[in-house]
C-alpha cells in the first residue's frame, strides 16, 4: 500500500529527521552529507531517499548509520526501512539517467536493531568492528606516541601486559576510536577464534535497559562476560547512570579477574570524570592511562597526505599545508574537510588548488582563533550574574540561578555546535527536553523582559570579542 497520497507527508517527516540529525552532528558534516538528500517516496514502511552518488551512500553508511537508523525509526516508526536511490548519468549522449537502488546499509549489522544481541537468535559472535580501522592507516606522531605504542603492545598480547585496562583519552576527533578498533582488528587478524567485542557506553546502557524490559538480565550478563577482549568507546557517557555503572563495574571485575583484555576510551582522564562511581574510576586507573593530544602541523600534513593517498587522490603540497595550518583542533575535522574537497572535485568537476582549499575553509567557518566552548560561556555567565559554577549546575530553582543557567544553556545552543544531549551534560546532566525548555524560556524573555534582553546583548558582545 502506498502512502504518497497523503499530501507528501513523508517529505515533512523527512525534514523532521534532518532537524534531529542536524542537532546531533556538526554543521559542516550536515551541510556536506545530509542537506543534499531528498525524500522520494514512502511505501510499505520503506522510505526511499535520493543521494548524489554511491560514494555518498558508503560514506553515510560508514559514519552515520546508527544515528540515521535511530532517527528514521523514531520519526517513521520502528518498522521503517531505508533505501537509497542513485541517479547515474549516461555516458552515451543520452540525456536521461538511470537509477539504481541500494538497501540502506551496504554492510548491514549482523545484530538486528530490534533484537537483543544476546537473544537466542544471535548469529555467530559479532565483533562490531569496522575493518577499515587498522594500525597501518593510523598516523603516529608525538601527540599519540604513548597511546599508539601501548595499543600495539596490547594487540600483540591481549590480557598479558600491565596495560589492563588500557584507557585512551583525548578530545573529540583525535583518533581514539580508530586506535581502539585497530586493537580489535589486529587481535582477530592474528587469532580468528578470539572473541573481541567493540561497543559504546551508550550501547551498553541500551542493552542493559532492553534486558530489564525483556527479563533477560542473565543473558545480558553472560553476553558481555564471554568475550576475550572488550572495547568500550566513550565511557564518559556512563556519567549519572548508576545502575548501568553498577553492572559495568561487575562486568569489568569479572573480565579482569579472568585475565581478559579491556580497552576503554574517554574524552577526559578517569580522574576528571564527573558523576562516575569512584570504584570504577579506581579500576580505570589499574592499567595504563594514555592521552592523545591535538596533532602538530607536521603531523596534520602527514595525516592529510596519508588520507589522500588512501583515497587515490593527489593533492598539491601547498594545499595540504594550507589545510593543515587552518584546521588545528580535530583530525576528524581535518579529514572531513579533505572529504569535502574530494566531493567537490567528484560532483562539481572542480580542480584541487589553493582556491578550492580557501573556499572550503571559509565555508566551514574555520579560523585560527580558539573556538568558543561551553566552559567559556558558563564562566562568562557566572561572572555576569555573580553566581558560582556549582550553583549553575545544581538543582537549585531560585529565580536568579535558574535564569543564569537558562541563559548559559541558550547561549551554548546558539553559539556552539554541541547537541542538546551534550549541552545538558555540562549543566548537571540535564536531559534534552530541559535544554529545549531553557532555550524557549529565554526566547520568551527576550520578547517580554527588557532586563533579560539587555543581559543577552551584553553577554553576546563579550562572547564575540
Amino acid at each position: 500500500m502506498h502512502d504518497n497520497s497523503k499530501g507528501r507527508e513523508y517529505e515533512r517527516l523527512w525534514k523532521n529527521c534532518l532537524e534531529i540529525i542536524k542537532d546531533n552532528i556538526n554543521s559542516q558534516a550536515f551541510k556536506t552529507w545530509f542537506e543534499p538528500i531528498t525524500a522520494l517516496s514512502w511505501s510499505d514502511n520503506k522510505l526511499v531517499v535520493n543521494v548524489p552518488s554511491q560514494f555518498f551512500c558508503e560514506w553515510i553508511e560508514e559514519h552515520y548509520y546508527p544515528l540515521l537508523k535511530k532517527t528514521v525509526s523514531k520519526v517513521f516508526g520502528e518498522k521503517a526501512t531505508l533505501q537509497y536511490k542513485i541517479n547515474l548519468d549516461q555516458t552515451d549522449g543520452n540525456s536521461e539517467s538511470k537509477a539504481i537502488k541500494l538497501p540502506a546499509l551496504k554492510y548491514p549489522p549482523a545484530i538486528k536493531q530490534d533484537a537483543l544481541p544476546f537473544s537466542n537468535e544471535t548469529p555467530p559472535f559479532i565483533t562490531n568492528l569496522n575493518p577499515r580501522y587498522s594500525f597501518d592507516n593510523f598516523v603516529r606522531g608525538e601527540s599519540n606516541q604513548l597511546a599508539s605504542s601501548a595499543a600495539l603492545a596490547v594487540s600483540k598480547s591481549p590480557g598479558n601486559t600491565s596495560f589492563n585496562p588500557l584507557v585512551i583519552y583525548g578530545e573529540t576527533g583525535l583518533g581514539k576510536t580508530h586506535l581502539a578498533q585497530s586493537i580489535g582488528n589486529y587481535i582477530i587478524q592474528n587469532n580468528p577464534r578470539a572473541k573481541v567485542l567493540y561497543t559504546t557506553s551508550e550501547q551498553f546502557t541500551m542493552d542493559y535497559v532492553q534486558a530489564l524490559q525483556n527479563n533477560k538480565l542473565n543473558d545480558f550478563i553472560q553476553y558481555y562476560r564471554k568475550v576475550d577482549t572488550l572495547i568500550v568507546d566513550d565511557i564518559h557517557f556512563l556519567a549519572g547512570k548508576e545502575k548501568t555503572q553498577d553492572h559495568f563495574f561487575h562486568t569489568f571485575n569479572a573480565l579482569h579477574q579472568m585475565g581478559k583484555q579491556l580497552v576503554l576510551t574517554s574524552d577526559k582522564a578517569p580522574k576528571d570524570l564527573k558523576d562516575v562511581d569512584t570504584r570504577l574510576i579506581s579500576r580505570f586507573q589499574w592499567g595504563l592511562v594514555a592521552d592523545i593530544q591535538p596533532p602538530d602541523l607536521e603531523m596534520r600534513m602527514a595525516i592529510l597526505q596519508k588520507k589522500s593517498t588512501d583515497e587515490g587522490i593527489e593533492i598539491p603540497i601547498e594545499v595540504v599545508e594550507y589545510l593543515a595550518k587552518n584546521i588545528k583542533s580535530s583530525i576528524r575535522e581535518l579529514e572531513g574537510s579533505l572529504i569535502k574537497m574530494i566531493a567537490k572535485v567528484s560532483f562539481e568537476d572542480k580542480e584541487i588548488n589553493l582556491e578550492l582549499a580557501e573556499e572550503i575553509v571559509r565555508g566551514n567557518g574555520l579560523t585560527e582563533e580558539k573556538p568558543l566552548t561551553i566552559e567559556d560561556i558558563k564562566d562568562l555567565v557566572c561572572k555576569h550574574y555573580n553566581i558560582s559554577e556549582e550553583d549553575m549546575v545544581s538543582k537549585c530553582r531560585k529565580h536568579e540561578i535558574a535564569l543564569a543557567r537558562q541563559m548559559a544553556i541558550y547561549l551554548a545552543k546558539k553559539y556552539t555546535q554541541h547537541s542538546l544531549k551534550s549541552i545538558g551534560s555540562y549543566f548537571g546532566n540535564r536531559d534534552h527536553s530541559t535544554v529545549l525548555h531553557s532555550c524557549q524560556t529565554i526566547e520568551n524573555y527576550l520578547v517580554t523582559d527588557k532586563s533579560v534582553k539587555l543581559s543577552f546583548e551584553t553577554l553576546k558582545s563579550k562572547l564575540k570579542k
